[in-house]
């Protein structure tokens, strides 16, 4: 039997395609014959490599028709506003998807060599590798495609600020300043999940408030609000504290409350001796009790280490004064973040705090 008769008869036994006689007989061969066994053993192998590789062809094909069809203008705020599982999958592993085929040729052709294929095969295996290496480079030509595409329109965003949940359905306060002129809005939580918001309710700009609605569907209702909203005045040298999205992860910063008004008098402000910037304008201010107390809204750029808060009091009438009273469901009674460590009052602070991203032309 020659080498062709011998390769028949192992793709007619692995396709299932012999009689029952002839599957025995096989078989048998195979029992008696060690160089049969090895033979069967190096095609199997040889069959497994054309099948990965058949499937990263049939992938390049998907790749390479999903990238002809994409919009990028009307793709702009869906893929890169909005980071899908997909966008913090490419920010998190971009460096490993681009080597991905390298990975997967190197495997597969180390498979062949020490199976002997590429003494048996050598016409065929350098077909082979002419097409790995094409699809390579078109792998690594789509990824370099999708990396500027994301840079691009990701330095678009002006990361605003900082918002607050006032409710557990989607209502978020934040900073009118931080809106002011925005043709989108979304909001990004501390897990990476962005939301679509839209301003339902601007105050009195002296007041610097603003009501975000998060709109988009795949928000889930964020639970009962850990911390209160106070009424009642905060007393001096009392320490009080933020969290805040000066640059693009969330950021704690404590102090203490230095005065009971703020710029110029300004008896709806507190001033407080904090280190914030500019991405905190929004963030909550709170007591160690866990109580909000204030909106921060501004930095004292002449005075080091000063900044001001809007008090909570204040955000209180304004809401309950108009129709989003009854939206905004603000918990003055139940305080789950009393008596808590403050790592522990942060944690449970962390989810109900967000990133305000504004894009506009």
């Amino acid at each position: 039997m020659n080498d062709n008769q011998l390769l028949e008869l192992i793709e007619r036994y692995l396709n299932g395609e012999m009689s029952q006689e002839e599957r025995a007989g096989f078989e048998k061969l195979r029992k008696e014959h060690a160089d049969v066994e090895n033979r069967l053993a190096e095609h199997k192998a040889f069959l497994g490599a054309i099948k990965q590789y058949s499937e990263r062809l049939d992938l390049e094909k998907r790749l390479n028709a999903i990238h002809d069809e994409i919009d990028v203008h009307a793709l702009k705020e869906e893929v890169t506003v909005r980071p899908s599982w997909i966008i913090q999958l490419w920010r998190n592993h971009h460096s490993k998807i681009s080597v991905a085929a390298s990975v997967a040729i190197f495997a597969i052709l180390l498979t062949m060599f020490f199976t002997g294929y590429f003494n048996k095969n050598e016409h065929y295996i350098e077909q082979l590798v002419r097409r790995m290496g094409k699809l390579e480079k078109t792998q690594n030509s789509i990824n370099g495609k999708t990396n500027a595409i994301y840079h691009k329109f990701e330095n678009q965003a002006s990361f605003g600020g900082t918002g607050f949940a006032i409710s557990s359905d989607g209502y978020i306060i934040t900073n009118a300043h931080v809106v002011k002129g925005a043709d989108s809005i979304y909001v990004q939580n501390e897990a990476g999940e962005s939301f679509k918001a839209i301003p339902v309710k601007i105050y009195d700009p002296n007041l610097d408030l603003a009501v975000l609605k998060i709109v988009d569907t795949s928000f889930r209702n964020l639970g009962p609000l850990p911390y209160t909203f106070k009424k009642s005045k905060s007393d001096l040298g009392e320490n009080v504290y933020t969290l805040g999205y000066p640059r693009e992860s969330q950021v704690f910063d404590e102090g203490y409350l230095s005065s009971s008004t703020g710029a110029k008098g300004d008896t709806a402000s507190y001033q407080v001796s904090l280190p914030v910037n500019n991405g905190n304008s929004g963030g909550p201010l709170l007591d160690n009790r866990g109580n909000v107390i204030g909106v921060i809204t501004s930095k004292e750029t002449y005075t080091e280490g000063a900044a001001f808060a809007i008090k909570s009091s204040y955000l209180i009438k304004a809401i309950q004064s108009d129709t989003l009273a009854a939206k905004a469901n603000f918990n003055t009674n139940k305080n789950l973040m009393a008596g808590l460590s403050r790592p522990q009052q942060v944690r449970k602070l962390q989810n109900y705090v967000f990133m305000v991203k504004v894009f506009s032309h």
